[in-house]
């Protein structure tokens, strides 16, 4: 009897409230151990592909996110869309122009390039004859000769490389064109090889693509 009252005794005086087999103990509270630490990790690389997927993308579409009509030529503010031919004052833009950029505003157009074949675009759009001096003063001017010489407001780009000359003309529909053309600094008689010119005309519905409708946002 003895034996059993001790036995009783110790089990019921070393048990403590909450001991026993249903009792849970503070490993299982926090799961295994290192459990909280090891989901804050998988949670951490989760959040870090992510962001790097993200950024990815962005970069690819960079230029469809932060160019109007998603067109990377097209300078911001523009308003009307030009095709992918651009045919500025009265020609073509010469094949295989570089750096080629436009601003379009309220039916005017300003459109910068860098080419090797700046005269032939010239005697194609009617601005200067075949045949004439580059430089003839009946079809342009010189203009400033510093060594850089900024774009037009709104054009993106590059700027000019002084000295500029620039030439005065009408399109076949009679509205006035400018062309800002590099001249050589060492050649008199020459442009820049390639030169950068920049083209000042009136749009008209043949030049335009899509237009931007007036208060419209990149993400309305």
């Amino acid at each position: 009897m003895s034996d059993s009252w001790s036995a009783g005794s110790r089990t019921s005086g070393d048990e403590r409230p909450g001991d026993g087999e249903g009792a849970l103990s503070s490993g299982d509270v926090s799961g295994a151990p290192g459990g909280g630490s090891g989901l804050r990790r998988v949670l951490v690389t989760v959040v870090l592909v992510l962001a790097v997927l993200a950024g990815g993308i962005v970069w690819l579409f960079r230029d469809e996110l932060f160019h109007p009509f998603g067109d990377a030529r097209a300078c911001e503010g523009s308003d009307a869309e030009l095709p992918g031919e651009i045919r500025a004052g009265g020609a073509t833009i010469p094949a295989g122009a570089s750096d080629v950029h436009y601003f379009t505003r309220n039916g005017t157009a300003e459109v910068t390039f860098v080419s090797g074949r700046v005269p032939d675009y010239l005697h194609r759009a009617g601005i200067l004859p075949e045949g004439e001096p580059l430089f003839d003063e009946r079809y342009g001017t010189k203009a400033v000769a510093d060594d850089e010489i900024e774009l037009p407001d709104g054009l993106c780009g590059s700027s000019l490389r002084g000295p500029v000359w620039i030439y005065h003309s009408t399109s076949p529909t009679g509205t006035s064109v400018d062309v800002m053309v590099e001249r050589s600094p060492l050649v008199d008689d020459s442009f820049r090889f390639p030169a950068r010119a920049v083209v000042t005309y009136h749009l008209a519905s043949a030049d335009v693509g899509a237009v931007e409708p007036v208060g419209r946002t990149l993400w309305s």
